[in-house]
């Protein structure tokens, strides 16, 4: 099985490679997510999901725009076959991004397209940061800037939702909860002959979690640590614009754990090199609409191949404070707007979390109480 050797206290990595040619992808998987979940991508882009074991053969879908393409997937540190480091400050996400630049080193790639989808975004974003000579695209899939943008949808069904994952000790536990985290219920109640997609879905996620384990304790802390901690930096959003590649932000509007508002106001702060693709879907946009996001990753590869021009790719509408040069106005404004919003946001956060419990507890003190007979 390829493993790839972090550099940092041993950890190793396991990945998978599909398709050859010219043109690499690398895929960043999100929190709790293995490698396998990005298959839906890998055969779109390379016309096969079934790793390079050497008898790999070209076939007619591995082209995008004539050129063939390559794609590796991995599992990040404490999860699926990587090594899982117990200690919580072994995660965070800029030393997972160091792990996704060892595996370029390690495959010899000297530059990639970078895909990340939720925690695997906000690495993503940091491998933008860190090496942003070596980045030829950018996509980032229901990504928020990390913190208390972590901080999801604040209703029942949401928290219900948290609780449950938080709880989940079997695979039919988690697979169950699973559904509801990533897909939207539109899409799982839909029918596909005399099932339902929640159905469907269900028997595949149940059979996947068996085969790959359920994630530990140590690794769902460690990575939870990970996205909480996480921070998109005016330094990184200046390397990254000023590397000058394209980047596609893509979300699913129904995402109740990574809200759409935090995703696009991180793409307005990398104009003019983003556009901003809004999807119907879930927190899994890639599964439910597993066309639309190839599409759209395929037209970010063919831009950045062609080196289409940032005015040209940009959907977003121009900057008051103009494009290209981030001032220390618009930082200051950055910084100020910013802890508005957090505090708002924890405002809301605890007054829902108090509007819970307050129900909650009047739902129990209402209980029916045995009464006796009537007297006539």
């Amino acid at each position: 099985m390829p493993h790839c050797k972090a550099g940092d206290n041993g950890v190793s990595l396991f990945y998978r490679t599909y398709g050859r040619g010219p043109i690499k992808v690398l895929l960043i998987i999100g929190l709790a997510g293995t490698h396998v979940s990005w298959l839906p991508q890998v055969k779109g882009l390379t016309g096969t999901d079934l790793p390079n074991d050497g008898t790999f053969t070209i076939g007619d879908g591995d082209k995008v725009g004539g050129t063939g393409v390559e794609v590796c997937a991995f599992d990040n540190r404490g999860v699926g076959r990587s090594s899982v480091p117990t200690k919580k400050s072994s995660y965070s996400t800029k030393r997972m991004a160091k792990d996704a630049i060892a595996i370029m080193d390690h495959l010899g790639w000297k530059e990639a397209h970078v895909f990340g989808h939720s925690m695997g975004g906000m690495i993503a974003c940091k491998v933008a940061a860190l090496v942003p000579n070596r980045i030829r695209s950018l996509a980032l899939l229901n990504v928020t800037g990390g913190g208390y943008q972590c901080i999801p949808r604040l209703d029942h069904k949401t928290l219900s939702v948290a609780l449950r994952f938080m709880r989940a000790k079997t695979p039919e536990q988690r697979a169950a909860v699973d559904l509801d985290t990533h897909f939207s219920e539109e899409y799982l109640r839909e029918k596909v002959g005399p099932l339902t997609r929640r159905s469907i879905l269900y028997q595949e996620y149940v059979k996947e979690i068996s085969s790959s384990g359920m994630q530990s304790p140590h690794g769902l802390e460690g990575q939870l640590n990970a996205c909480w901690n996480h921070k998109v930096t005016a330094a990184d959003i200046n390397s990254m614009r000023s590397a000058g590649f394209l980047l596609s932000v893509i979300h699913g509007r129904h995402d109740i754990i990574a809200q759409t508002c935090h995703a696009r106001r991180l793409a307005e702060r990398l104009q003019p090199f983003s556009r901003m693709v809004d999807l119907p879907g879930g927190h899994l946009v890639s599964r439910e609409r597993t066309e639309e996001v190839n599409e759209a990753l395929t037209d970010l590869i063919i831009a950045s191949e062609m080196k289409i021009s940032p005015r040209d790719w940009t959907n977003l509408p121009k900057s008051t404070s103009g494009w290209m040069v981030n001032t220390g106005a618009e930082n200051k404004a950055y910084i100020v707007s910013g802890m508005l919003e957090r505090m708002h946001l924890m405002l809301l956060y605890f007054f829902g979390l108090f509007m819970l419990v307050f129900e909650f507890t009047k739902k129990r003190s209402l209980r029916p109480t045995r009464v006796g007979p009537a007297l006539a």
